[in-house]
Parts: structure tokens; C-alpha cells; sequence
């Protein structure tokens, strides 16, 4: 699952595989690797599952990986116990500069000095910091867009596999179609989402003080923060324009006293060119079975696992137990069973 300039779902490739474990996910990985290929400006976020981490160390060699920062979360209060510190975490998340990030992390540190710990050491800040990043992450700090497609095939998910895949291809068609038009029928020269978070920047560029230091690199002064800017490398100290490659408050005054065209500083993948690109082929059905090559693999028995692995360290809520039945999902008082159960309540949070 990648996303498009317009921040949208953009689904790269799909696989059909016995479970969630080192194999199947390398084998879906190399497939993905020869489509896209492998470079150190490509960011793979997922969850802490080490069979993921593990097939992202073989497949991809370049690539940057980093860690979903909502499970990340997730892991945090469930161990910790702690959900009055999300506050600071999430800001720590989101913190475009490392002075900043320093300050939210020696929130969390005096208040609960062992999430910090875990932070730092076990999970690694370069892993779902933002601003400790080592590659090109833009704004993606967490999975939901996977979820969100999860939940969307919640349902087809218990289809046998053709008209599963039939779903999938039905609704991909529908979402390229659809937004090939309205990519088509853009005005502007960025995409929606984008230029409605661009043009604020221009008001509140207004006003700022900006001086010339050399030919490419301006000091730009007023607001709550300078920025000295380098419109050839594309780079603000506010470290905005370098992480979201969207020009800040500061880039865009440099622009204006450069006589440079603000436009021409934005990430290209935010244009509307790409993003007409990006929706340019058509997905067509896959036609007749009869013409399909399908591997003689036997299915493994039982129907297919719905819901998703729990990530390392997350918890899982089960259904209440009952006491005289052992059963889930109703109480004693309310156990309808003639046979009683010896066995008592089991603990509601239970780790995976």
C-alpha cells in the first residue's frame, strides 16, 4: 500500500498467501521488489511483527524501514500503562525538528522514565520519529490506510479466492476510473489536498523579512521561527520543506524574493501531472478461469484467518468468559448450560 499526491489509498500490488509468517512474506516482498524496485528513498512502515522485519532485510537492501507509530502507541499503554502520555509521544512523533523532539522525549522521561527507555533502546528512535528518520517518510507516520483497506474487505475476506479477487478488481477499477477523472479535471497545479494545505503558507508568508546571503540561500526572518532557506537544494532549517518536500512559510518568502516561482520548489509528486499519471491505465478484469495459470498447491484445511497478527508487544481484548460453562462471551448469571465448569475467569487482556 503506497499513497498518491493527493494523499489518498494507492494500492501497489496484492497476494493471496496460507498465512502471515517469514516465507509468505518474503516471497510477496520479492514480487513487490521486482515491480518497484529497491532504492534508499523508498520508506517501508509497518507494524513490529519480526517476521516482517525479517523478509524486509532480505528483500530490500536499500530501503529505509520504519515502525507504525499508532501500534508503537498501542504497545505503550498496554505495557505501561500509561495513556496520559500520549500527548507528548504523539507530539514527539510529528516534531519536524530534533531540539523539539528532545523536549517532548524529557516530558515522557521524567514522568515515566522506563517508556522512554523503551522508546530509545527497544524500539529505536530513527524507527518512528519523524525528525530521526533516516529516509524519505513525508507525512506517513502510521498503517491506517492498510486498516482502512482491511476493514473495507472485512467482509470479502470470507469469499472463496475468485471472488475475493473479483471484489478487489472490481473496486480498484472503480477507484482508478473515478479519479482519473477527477485528476482530469484539475485546474490547479497541485493536488487538491496539497494545494489546499499550500496556499494558507502564502498569507502567512507575508510580512516576513527576508535576506539575501548568496545566490541560493536566504535568511528569513519573523513569525515564532526563522528558517535560513536553500531554494537549490530545496532545504529550510524549520526542516518543513525537507521532510513533508513541500514548500514552508520561509521557502515560499525566499521564492517570492527570489523571483523564483513557488511552484517550481514543490515535490513533483504533488503535481497534477503525476497525479493524472498515477491513474493513466486502465485495470481491465482478469478474464476467463480457463485461461488462467494456477499453481497445483494444496489449500491448507480450515477456512482462512480474517483477522489481522497483533504486533510485538500488543494486546489483544478477549470476550468475557463464563464461569460454570468455560464458554466466551456471556457471564454465570447469565449461562443457559447444564454443565458447570470448575475453571474460573481468565484474565480479559490477554498478551500475543
Amino acid at each position: 500500500m503506497a499513497q498518491d499526491g493527493n494523499g489518498q489509498c494507492y494500492p501497489l500490488a496484492w497476494g493471496i498467501v496460507d498465512s502471515e509468517n517469514e516465507d509468505a512474506w518474503t516471497w510477496f516482498l520479492t514480487q513487490l521488489k521486482e515491480v518497484i524496485g529497491d532504492t534508499d528513498e523508498l520508506a517501508l512502515i509497518s507494524d513490529r511483527a519480526p517476521s516482517i522485519k525479517k523478509a524486509i532485510s532480505i528483500v530490500f537492501e536499500k530501503a529505509h524501514h520504519g515502525a507504525c507509530a499508532w501500534h508503537v502507541a498501542q504497545n505503550i499503554k498496554n505495557k505501561f500503562k500509561c495513556a496520559d502520555i500520549m500527548g507528548s509521544y504523539w507530539s514527539a512523533v510529528n516534531a519536524y525538528r530534533c531540539e523539539d523532539f528532545a523536549g517532548y522525549m524529557i516530558e515522557i522521561s521524567h514522568r515515566y522514565p522506563r517508556v522512554a527507555e523503551y522508546l530509545e533502546n527497544e524500539v529505536g528512535f530513527e524507527k518512528w520519529s519523524r525528525c530521526h528518520y533516516p529516509g524519505l517518510r513525508y507525512n506517513i507516520t502510521t498503517t491506517n490506510m492498510v486498516e482502512s483497506l482491511n476493514s473495507m474487505l472485512v467482509n470479502a475476506r470470507d469469499f472463496p479466492y475468485v471472488a475475493l479477487l473479483d471484489v478487489i478488481q472490481e473496486k480498484m477499477s472503480k477507484w482508478w476510473n473515478d479519479r482519473r477523472i477527477v485528476a482530469m479535471a484539475i485546474t490547479a497545479p497541485l493536488t487538491p489536498s496539497r494545494e489546499s494545505e499550500f496556499r494558507p503558507r502564502f498569507a502567512q508568508s507575508n510580512g516576513r523579512h527576508t535576506l539575501q546571503l548568496n545566490p541560493v540561500t536566504y535568511h528569513v526572518k519573523g513569525g515564532e521561527l526563522e528558517g535560513v532557506v536553500d531554494i537549490f537544494n530545496k532545504t529550510c532549517t524549520c526542516k518543513e520543506f525537507d521532510i513533508d518536500k513541500l514548500p514552508c512559510v520561509h521557502a515560499i518568502a525566499a521564492a517570492h524574493h527570489a523571483q523564483v516561482s513557488v511552484y517550481s520548489l514543490v515535490s513533483p509528486y504533488y503535481t497534477k501531472e503525476y497525479y493524472v499519471l498515477a491513474y493513466g491505465e486502465t485495470i481491465y478484469p482478469v478474464g476467463s478461469q480457463s485461461q488462467w495459470d494456477v499453481p497445483n498447491k494444496e489449500r491448507k484445511r480450515g477456512r482462512p484467518k480474517t483477522s489481522r497478527f497483533p504486533s510485538v508487544g500488543e494486546f489483544r481484548k478477549q470476550k468475557n468468559r463464563c464461569g460454570k460453562c468455560g464458554a466466551y462471551g456471556h457471564y454465570k448469571k447469565k449461562c443457559n448450560s447444564q454443565t458447570g465448569s470448575t475453571e474460573g475467569n481468565q484474565p480479559t487482556d490477554v498478551p500475543v
